[in-house]
């Protein structure tokens, strides 16, 4: 009983809680809170910057229409699907590279000067290929999403230590053993780290995609707001992006902390 008293001593009441979190959101607020005086003090017009309020309204008025469920639906099924892809060829390469110095040869031109460059380039070339369809789409995230999975695997691979290897391989065990059991559990955090960064590229990739080659999608419904003069349509797509992709960074985050339960970081963020 004691213990537990201890515990619950030792943890923020409720009010600090709070203000602890509404320190940290100050930032946002505070740009919110400019947005609402800046579109009120008549030194922009309505067209140029919509109040914060109209702006709420019309992506209210769109959710019970049903469009903006259909468009955020396809705009989360093209990244998500194009992050799992390039997440699952991501760490097969990484780990082939890794263990393999033919294909290590072989890969690392391409990952040396294609990771720094801009893979949007190569958007014609899709669309000459694929058209303007969700297999374009996709294949567009893909492309721009593996890399920093690539990266982050080789680098997680080739950080073991080893002397884990060493102890392994005396208590007998195998080569595909010795991958699963300690070389992939020891590179999990680096590994998770490239799965973090390749997620809001994915979502920032399917969007450009969908802004230059049309169709259903939020980065097509801002398009299409733009191209109509619909600056409130233009700066709802702007919110659900951010709304959006906040959600999808906690998830990645809540994920990884229960990935990595049982590593020393975990007890690190607890200690923050």
């Amino acid at each position: 009983m004691a213990r537990v008293i201890d515990d619950r001593a030792g943890q923020p009441g409720v009010l600090v809680r709070i203000g602890q979190g509404l320190a940290r959101w100050s930032l946002v607020i505070g740009l919110f809170v400019l947005w609402d005086v800046l579109s009120r003090s008549g030194a922009f017009t309505p067209f140029m910057l919509p109040s914060p309020e109209s702006v709420i309204e019309r992506i209210w008025r769109d959710a019970t229409r049903g469009d903006l469920f259909i468009s955020l639906g396809l705009t989360l099924y093209r990244a998500l699907t194009g992050f799992f892809i390039a997440a699952t060829l991501g760490v097969l390469i990484g780990l082939v590279m890794s263990r393999n110095a033919a294909a290590r040869w072989f890969f690392d031109p391409v990952i040396s000067v294609g990771f720094p460059m801009p893979k949007i380039t190569f958007l014609p070339v899709i669309v000459l290929w694929l058209g303007f369809y969700d297999t374009a789409k996709i294949s567009m995230v893909v492309f721009d999403a593996i890399f920093p999975v690539i990266t982050g695997t080789l680098v997680g691979m080739q950080a073991v230590e080893k002397e884990l290897l060493w102890s392994a391989r005396n208590m007998g065990a195998k080569e595909g053993e010795l991958l699963w059991q300690v070389m992939l559990p020891a590179a999990s955090p680096q590994i998770m780290t490239g799965l973090q960064v390749s997620l809001p590229i994915a979502v920032i990739v399917a969007i450009v995609a969908e802004m230059l080659m049309g169709g259903y999608g939020i980065g097509g419904d801002m398009s299409q707001a733009s191209r109509m003069a619909d600056s409130r349509g233009v700066f709802a797509g702007i919110v659900e992006i951010a709304v959006v992709g906040w959600f999808l960074v906690k998830g990645m985050s809540l994920a990884r902390r229960r990935l990595l339960a049982w590593h020393p970081e975990a007890d690190a963020s607890k200690s923050v």
